[in-house]
C-alpha cells in the first residue's frame, strides 16, 4: 500500500492485499499508464519477494476485472472501448460481485456469457434475480460503476448480510441455524469497525421472489452476538407464516453509532458481559488463525458457545 501510495494521490484498500489506485491528474507525471502500472507491479516484487497483477481501467470495476485477467505478475487493460472484445466474452459467473446462485439461475435462463448479461433487457434481469441486483448487475456486465476511489471509506450507514439457500426452510429449526451463522458473521464484521446498532432486521423470500422484512429498534446499541440472535429468531417468527418454504434469509444491522460510552445499569446484565467477553474471544482467534479456524454451534443458546471447527 506505501509504495502504491508513491504514484497516486488517492488510494483507497480494497481488501488485505488489493487497493484501488486514482491516477487522474498525474498524466505529466506518468504519462504512459501500461509503463507505470509494470514500474509500480516490478517496484513491488523487487522490494518485497511477491508478484501482484495491476489492472487498469477508466473505473474500478474495468480496473477490478482487468486485474483478474491472466496471472501471475501482469498488468492487463480494459478500456471501455475493450469491453466487447475482453469482458463480453467471458462467463456470466466471472462477472465481479456475482454470486454462484445468481449465476446459476442467469444460467439457468441461457444467459452464460457477461455480453448476453450486457444485452438482455434489464427488465428481464430484474424479474429474474430481483430489482436491485438486477439493475446492479446489468450495469456491471456494460461496464458501468460511478463509485469513486476513496481515500478514506466512508462509515457504513449499516451492516447486512443474507444468503440465498439450496433448499428451502421449512422448520424453525433450520431457519434458527442459518440465523445464528448470518447474525455471527455481520456481527463480527460490526465490532471490527468498532460500531454497535440500535436496529435489528430480518428478510424473508419466498419462491414469489418477494421479500418481507421485518425490524426492531433498541433502546441500547449492542455489539453482542447472542442478543443480535436472539432478537433475529424473535422477528423471524413473527414474520414467517410457518408454513411458506423460503428461498432465502438475511439480516441487518442498522442505525450504527460509534460512540464508546455505553449506558450502564444499576443491575449489570452478568450474561451479556459474559457473551461480550466470548465475542471478544472469538473475535481474537479469527483474526489470528482465519474466520473458520472457530465456528458458534447451533446449540448456542443452551450453554455450548462455539465449537473449533
Amino acid at each position: 500500500m506505501d509504495i502504491c501510495r508513491k504514484y497516486a494521490p488517492v488510494v483507497e484498500k480494497f481488501s488485505i492485499d488489493e487497493c484501488f489506485l486514482d491516477m487522474t491528474g498525474t498524466h505529466l507525471l506518468y504519462p504512459d499508464p501500461v509503463k507505470t502500472a509494470y514500474e509500480i507491479k516490478d517496484t513491488i516484487r523487487n522490494n518485497l519477494g511477491f508478484t501482484v497483477n495491476v489492472g487498469i481501467g477508466s473505473n474500478k470495476l474495468l480496473a477490478k476485472m482487468a486485474s483478474d485477467f491472466e496471472k501471475p505478475d501482469k498488468v492487463h487493460t480494459l478500456y471501455s472501448s475493450e469491453i466487447e472484445s475482453k469482458l463480453w466474452l467471458l462467463p456470466v459467473r466471472e462477472l465481479f460481485t456475482i454470486g454462484d446462485s445468481t449465476a446459476d439461475k442467469l444460467e439457468r435462463s441461457y444467459i452464460r456469457t457477461i455480453g448476453q448479461l450486457a444485452k438482455t433487457d434489464v427488465n428481464i434481469i430484474r424479474s429474474l434475480i430481483g430489482n436491485k441486483m438486477g439493475e446492479h448487475l446489468h450495469r456491471y456486465a456494460n461496464g458501468i460503476d460511478d463509485s469513486p476511489v476513496l481515500e478514506k471509506p466512508e462509515d457504513p450507514k449499516g451492516y447486512s448480510i443474507s444468503t440465498t439457500l439450496e433448499e428451502d426452510v421449512t422448520t424453525l429449526e433450520q431457519a434458527h441455524k442459518i440465523l445464528l451463522v448470518l447474525a455471527d458473521k455481520v456481527t463480527s464484521r460490526m465490532r471490527s469497525d468498532n460500531a454497535r446498532a440500535y436496529c435489528i432486521g430480518v428478510t424473508i423470500r419466498a419462491n414469489d421472489f418477494k421479500d418481507k422484512s421485518h425490524q426492531k429498534k433498541l433502546e441500547e446499541a449492542t455489539d453482542v452476538t447472542s442478543e443480535i440472535y436472539d432478537t433475529c429468531k424473535t422477528l423471524f417468527y413473527e414474520l414467517w407464516d410457518k408454513h411458506t418454504p423460503l428461498r432465502l434469509l438475511g439480516v441487518s444491522l442498522t442505525n450504527i453509532t460509534h460512540d464508546e460510552s455505553v449506558q450502564l445499569s444499576i443491575f449489570p446484565d452478568e450474561q451479556k458481559e459474559k457473551d461480550r467477553k466470548i465475542d471478544k474471544t472469538i473475535d481474537s482467534i479469527r483474526s489470528k488463525f482465519g474466520s473458520d479456524t472457530i465456528m458458534r454451534g447451533s446449540s448456542y443458546r443452551s450453554g455450548i458457545r462455539a465449537g473449533k471447527k
